[in-house]
């Protein structure tokens, strides 16, 4: 994962999978910069995920709450077509945060 920040906005590009293995690493790494660089807004770059359960929609949910916390927002971005019906079912886009 590659984290950018530019203009108050900090970017997380989310690669490979996210499940319950590895989105423990990931929400650590994302917390982390975003309690340091406190962005207005928290990107979720999800074009190089391949893969994706449960644990992708529960690593979104909680950096929405995370953001919101920290009086930011949070945006989804970039969703592959496979991914796009699991988004979709979990109620994520009822937020408002996928773009």
């Amino acid at each position: 994962m590659e984290i950018t920040y530019e203009n108050e906005i900090m970017t997380a590009f989310l690669k490979g999978e996210i499940d319950h293995h590895t989105a423990a690493p990931i929400r650590s790494e994302i917390d982390g910069k975003a309690e340091s660089m406190r962005p207005h807004v928290l990107r979720l770059d999800f074009s190089g995920v391949k893969f994706m359960d449960s644990s992708g929609i529960g690593l979104i949910m909680g950096r929405y709450r995370q953001i919101s916390l920290l009086g930011g927002s949070l945006e989804v971005v970039n969703i592959p077509k496979n991914l796009e019906k699991i988004i979709s079912l979990s109620g994520v886009c009822s937020l408002g945060v996928v773009k």
